[in-house]
């Protein structure tokens, strides 16, 4: 059985052939998640979609008040 962070990531590639659609379901794993699977996720994020989404990762992590400000640039 996956965990709800596994179902997360799944979720996020099959759609990120879509930005919105991307934004969008990021958006809403941020809120389902304990902030210790949220920085995980953040960390997988940028290493997956760093270079496609990059403004898209910044501002949706950006949002998260317990996770660090720093920005990959």
């Amino acid at each position: 059985m996956l965990s709800m962070l596994e179902y997360i990531k799944t979720i996020l590639q099959k759609v990120s052939f879509d930005k919105a659609l991307f934004e969008k379901e990021l958006a809403k794993a941020i809120k389902l998640l304990i902030p210790k699977e949220v920085k995980q996720l953040r960390r997988w994020c940028y290493v997956q979609f760093g270079k496609i989404y990059r403004s898209v990762l910044n501002r949706c992590f950006a949002r998260v008040p317990f996770t660090s400000r720093m920005r990959f640039t």
